[in-house]
């Protein structure tokens, strides 16, 4: 029996093998990644490992020995070349093999600033994997200029590492505000004067035009209004892009990912996807997520549908970004509100989100009371009276009577 194999061995391909055996699966399983170690956590990356304050062994998922005891062959440090959907076959360098099922979790990559606008220089540097952060770390030293490109969560994260260490920080961001495409105004407002007492400069609305460099090195970073702003390094956080490459050579039907049913089945017979990678249907839009949480539900999931179960997957989205003293808990998706509600937490706040009458999500900076409250109204369906949640004297948990 060829068995279920599944590439990508990230968060969600860990989670999914982990399922399969816990859910009582008995055949072959088969988990291949390209990195050269076993599956481990990619938060921690840009602040607690990066600050030192993580040992690798800590960023593992399980313990290595957890794979085996399992019986789950895991094939670490190689890159599949090939999928073949009809022949049920996956080919790596020098190896082929065959499948049962195939699940595809390759997660995404990140977007890179072309050579042109010099992305090629050396020092600019990308945050995603394990190599990529040990390649920067050394150049995390104190009194060293560090221009960051891009004002989502990797880029502030990184940016609130890089002062805790002792460095000068620069963030660009060409959109209007910082967290634009993720967070309310509000949000992006709270999140700006927090870097900004900690002394990083932020500039918004102003594109780069391009990195300069002297002897194949980054040194400097050019503004579209003529601006430039010297660096000894760079970062690059300007998104993700979802990690199709594989699915679309085998002809696989790509829609902002690979494009999966409700059950996790893609559009080739005996293969699913799950993760970053993979979009699927929901009320009535495609919709793609890039977090921890939707990495494990979806697989875990899709390990079920895998094994005959057949539910459909019910996201229940949350987020989290750690940022100086700052744990920002999400709860919910925020695109579409037309209002904000502020209250005022004390010691922390939170921003509730409206479209219409209809509560949709929450932002709580050091509230998590408010973030556990407005989680769990999300998942019983129901809004709280906008009125109510703006005055301070309103105990939230009455919300949930």
């Amino acid at each position: 029996m060829a068995g279920i194999v599944v590439v990508g061995a990230g968060q969600a391909g860990a989670a999914l093998v982990a399922k399969l055996r816990a859910a009582g699966h008995t055949g072959a399983i088969t988990l291949i990644g390209a990195e050269p170690v076993p599956p481990y956590q990619r938060p921690p990356l840009s602040k607690a490992y990066l600050l030192g304050e993580m040992a690798l062994e800590r960023l593992f998922l399980r313990p290595a020995s957890f794979y085996a005891e399992n019986d789950i062959a895991l094939i670490t440090g190689q890159r599949v070349q090939a999928i073949d959907p009809g022949a049920r076959r996956v080919r790596l360098d020098g190896q082929v093999l065959n499948y049962d099922q195939l699940a595809l979790t390759t997660g995404a990559v990140p977007r890179r600033l072309p050579p042109g606008l010099g992305g090629d220089l050396a020092g600019v540097h990308l945050v995603r994997s394990l190599t990529d952060v040990d390649r920067m770390a050394p150049e995390f030293t104190a009194g060293r200029r560090l221009v960051v490109v891009g004002g989502g969560y990797i880029g502030l994260e990184a940016a609130a590492v890089a002062v805790q260490r002792g460095l000068e920080v620069q963030v660009i961001e060409a959109a209007p505000r910082i967290l634009q495409r993720v967070a309310a105004a509000e949000t992006s407002d709270y999140v700006r004067a927090l870097h900004r007492r900690h002394g990083v400069e932020i500039i918004e609305g102003v594109p780069l035009a391009r990195l300069t460099g002297a002897d194949g090195r980054v040194s400097g970073a050019e503004l579209a209004d003529g601006r430039v702003l010297a660096a000894d390094f760079v970062i690059c956080g300007i998104g993700v892009a979802p990690d199709i490459a594989l699915a679309e050579a085998a002809g696989l039907t790509i829609d902002n990912g690979i494009a999966t049913d409700s059950l996790g089945r893609t559009s080739a017979p005996h293969v699913w996807a799950a993760g970053d990678c993979a979009s699927f249907p929901l009320e009535g839009a495609r919709m793609r997520l890039e977090s921890v949480q939707n990495a494990i539900d979806q697989a875990e999931c899709v390990a079920l549908d895998m094994l005959g179960q057949g539910a459909a997957y019910a996201p229940e989205p949350w987020f989290w970004s750690d940022q100086y003293d700052m744990k920002l808990q999400i709860a919910g998706l925020g695109t579409g509100h037309d209002r904000v509600v502020v209250r005022d937490g004390g010691a922390g706040r939170s921003h509730w989100y409206f479209s219409g009458a209809r509560f949709i999500a929450v932002d709580a900076m050091n509230d998590p009371r408010a973030y556990m409250v407005g989680k769990r109204l999300l998942a019983l369906g129901r809004s709280p009276d906008p009125e109510a949640l703006s005055e301070p004297g309103t105990d939230l948990k009455h919300l949930l009577r």
